[in-house]
């Protein structure tokens, strides 16, 4: 048998309504009852039955996700999913929603993070670009008592705080060892595509990239990043500059979440027969583009997984629990035209 609170209450020598308070975090329990508390709980081996605690208790969780109010198609599947875990955490009295409402400015990301309380919201996961103001604001949120989960992208330097996604120089790296092996024998130039540089996600998986490339394949010369900023017009006019002044480009890595655009561009301006291409996220446009032999390869992640490990990671949080390390680490997924399929993809780890 499961020891009980009244085993505990016993264990301890105190009445059952102080376990309720030190079990809950509750103040004006003195420091020594806490401590005798949390030694009878390792001595009889209790474990609270977190379900059964917040059914008694009525408690609910309320989740939210931040996401930039600019984006394509992998935004719309984290979307998609998150409406998938609205209905399905129903169950678990847990509120799924978000809201499209960052923009590239880090002032207005503070003042959103500012105006978000306590008594509106258990848990955060937001998806910004990092700005020393973003940290900052994101900070005073967890000092506000209200959970963070860094999503897909993360901010270095804020402590303590979760990042729920891929390992993104490992994501990179894996780019450049990829480039590197589909360019044997055609030494180069590789023109490497972002829609920003601000993202942590992009940065990490350039110096991931640019590690392996110079490292191992010294033939292959990386260009300085692009940046397309989702701007279909000012794409299309740097493509075509870089494809007028560098006639040895023997790939294209595009390293942002977001391909649509660039990978528009490139394939108006030259011919993706003669390259090796290589994107990220598997997206419908994504799909086509290696289905028709645009795209050599896309190194993904799984939304759906995304989404349902930030809530994971926030429940555990809220219940002063530490998340499944292995649970919610979020695999790097390879896909080419060969294994794509029309079901779930098959995995190729690194």
């Amino acid at each position: 048998m499961r020891p009980t609170t009244k085993d505990l209450a016993k264990a301890a020598g105190v009445s059952l309504a102080t376990v309720d308070r030190v079990l809950n975090r509750r103040a004006g329990v003195r420091k020594e009852t806490v401590e005798a508390v949390n030694a009878a709980i390792v001595e009889i081996g209790f474990e609270r039955n977190i379900s059964a605690a917040n059914l008694a208790r009525g408690r609910r969780y309320r989740f939210e996700f931040l996401l930039p109010t600019a984006g394509d198609q992998f935004l719309e599947s984290l979307v998609a999913r998150i409406e998938e875990a609205r209905t399905a955490f129903v169950g678990e009295l847990t509120e799924v929603r978000f809201r499209r409402v960052l923009s590239d400015d880090p002032h207005q990301i503070a003042s959103e993070l500012t105006s978000i309380r306590p008594d509106t919201a258990d848990g955060i996961a937001i998806m910004a670009p990092e700005a020393p103001q973003v940290r900052d604001a994101t900070q005073r949120l967890m000092e506000r008592g209200v959970k963070v989960v860094q999503f897909v992208s993360g901010q270095p330097g804020t402590r303590p705080v979760d990042f729920v996604g891929v390992d993104n120089n490992a994501a990179g790296a894996t780019a450049g060892r990829l480039m590197g092996k589909f360019c044997t024998g055609h030494p180069g130039r590789i023109l490497v595509i972002a829609d920003t540089m601000t993202a942590r996600d992009n940065v990490e998986r350039r110096q991931g990239f640019d590690l392996v490339l110079t490292r191992d394949y010294p033939e292959l010369e990386a260009l300085p990043s692009v940046e397309t900023h989702g701007d279909l017009e000012r794409t299309h006019r740097i493509v075509r500059n870089l494809y007028s002044n560098f006639s040895d480009i023997s790939g294209v890595y595009v390293l942002s979440s977001e391909t649509r655009v660039a990978l528009q561009a490139i394939s108006e301006a030259s011919d993706l027969s003669t390259q090796q291409v290589i994107a990220h996220e598997r997206t419908s446009f994504n799909e086509e583009m290696l289905r028709n032999g645009g795209l050599d390869a896309v190194i993904a992640q799984n939304p759906g997984h995304l989404v349902r490990s930030a809530i994971r990671v926030l429940r555990a949080r809220c219940d002063g629990r530490e998340p499944i390390a292995s649970q919610e680490q979020i695999r790097i997924e390879i896909l080419i035209r060969e294994n794509l399929g029309h079901g779930p993809s098959r995995v190729i780890q690194p």
